[in-house]
This record gives C-alpha cells, structure tokens and sequence, in this order.
C-alpha cells in the first residue's frame, strides 16, 4: 500500500522564481490499484512522482510503504519497492551495455552486489523467458547493445526491467508520449499485460485522456499542486473525454480551448 500525507513541495523559496508544485497532496492506493493521473502542465504530476521515487524529498508530509515512512530514503534505497519507467526512451537502461547486461541490473535492483551481479546460463534463461513475453524478438538478441535499439523496443525494456523483480509500486511517467502512434499502442497493450498478470499497483501519468480513462480502475486529475478530482473505478467505467473535460472546468475554473491545453 502507498500513502501520500500531506506533501508539499515548493522551489526557489523567498525568490521570483519561487514555485508551488504541490500543496498538501494526500493520496491512499490500495494493492492492486492502477491509478491514472492527468492535469495542465505544472500540476505537480512529475513531483509527485519524483518525491514517491526518491529523487526530491517533500518540503512536509510523509510517503509511506506498507505504514513505514521512507520519506528520507534515497532513490536507490527505495528500488527495492518502487519500478519506474520514464518518458525518454534513453532513460533507465544503460545504452552501452547489452540487453542482458541491463537485465542483470534489474534483476539485482535492492539486493547487496557481488559475484551474483553477473549473468550466467541460468540467469539468461530466465532473461530471454521474459523478454519472449514482449513479443517483439528481443529474447534474440541478449548482445544487442541497447543503445542501438529503436525508441520503442528501449521503451518495451525499460518496462520489462521496471516489473522483473516485481515491485510493491510501478510508477509510469508518460511512458508513451516520446512515441509513434503504433509504437506507443504497443507499450500501452505491455503495461495492461505486464500489470495485470503481476497485479502491480501502478501509477502512471499521461498527456492522453483517453488513455488515462481506457487504463486503471481509478483516475485523478491535478491543478496547481493539487489533487482536484479522485475517479473511481465504478464512475469511470462510463465516463467520456468530454465529462472529463467538463469536469476540469468547473473545478478549476479555467475554460479550454481543447484536450491538449488540459494535458500539454
């Protein structure tokens, strides 16, 4: 279970540049929870993932795991709970070294490097059984250097490499934005594969509304830090871009001229 309790975050404190990006957040994800989350650019979708996966510390609030408060722990102490796919395909994996080579770092990810850092024969069985999964020939090419993949097999990588010790949380920050359309629908069937027959409980930020409603079973919609609208799932069975839209103008008072003023 995730808890976020009342984090705020704020940058450049007493300066002109000075800038909430989230005030008070509070949100509870039960296991097994596929939540969405849209809003205008400067929202706080990218903070808040950020602060979950430890690369900034809220300024207030605590984040919680299980009821233990990691709010003060490093990125890299927090991998052993928390799976991250990001929206450059360059980012995540290491493009010099080769598919199995970065597989390998997954597979360690939270457990103390030594010897078993390395792949052996049992370890790319294990490799090339889980790449088959993504069903796109990489399980061929363990020494391809993953620098020379194309942007959506990098992106299909860095998802499988995000779930392969199974984290108790997946956070997806618009994963599918750097991508062709088809190329973005492939990584879009992975992450519904992948989730649900791991059960993750995932979070994933996304610029597209139909994707945000089509995937999960609850939605949020940010604004100036803060969570304005929570969807569940019983509502968002039936609910349409344009209520979304609706939705967003009344409560935040903004009138949009369309989708992609919301989401940009």
């Amino acid at each position: 279970m995730l808890e976020i309790a009342k984090v705020s975050k704020l940058f450049n404190p007493g300066t002109v540049d000075e800038k909430t990006a989230l005030v008070g957040a509070n949100l509870l994800m039960k296991p097994g929870d596929f939540i969405t989350v849209i809003g205008s650019n400067g929202a706080g979708k990218s903070t808040l993932m950020n602060i979950i996966s430890g690369v900034m510390r809220p300024d207030a609030g605590e984040v919680r795991i299980d009821g233990q408060n990691i709010s003060n722990l490093t990125e890299y102490q927090r991998s052993q709970w928390i799976g991250r796919v990001f929206q450059d395909p360059m980012a995540g994996t290491a493009p010099r070294m080769s598919i199995e080579e970065n597989l390998a770092i997954a597979y360690a990810r939270g457990k103390k490097r030594g010897f078993s850092f390395g792949v052996n024969k049992a370890k790319r069985e294990i490799f090339k059984k889980e790449l088959a999964r993504l069903g796109i020939g990489l399980e061929n090419r363990l020494g391809a250097k993953v620098g020379l993949l194309s942007g959506g097999e990098r992106q299909a990588l860095s998802l499988l490499m995000a779930t392969f010790t199974r984290p108790q949380i997946l956070l997806l920050d618009e994963h599918t934005a750097a991508l062709d359309p088809s190329r973005a629908e492939l990584i879009t069937t992975l992450t519904e594969t992948l989730v649900k027959e791991m059960n993750l409980t995932t979070l994933m930020v996304t610029h597209n509304m139909e994707q945000a409603i089509r995937l999960g079973n609850r939605l949020i919609m940010m604004d100036k830090g803060r969570i304005i609208l929570d969807v569940p799932e019983e509502r968002k069975k039936d609910l349409t871009v344009a209520q979304l839209l609706g939705e967003f103008e009344q409560i935040s008072g903004k009138k949009l001229a369309d989708d992609r003023i919301v989401l940009g």
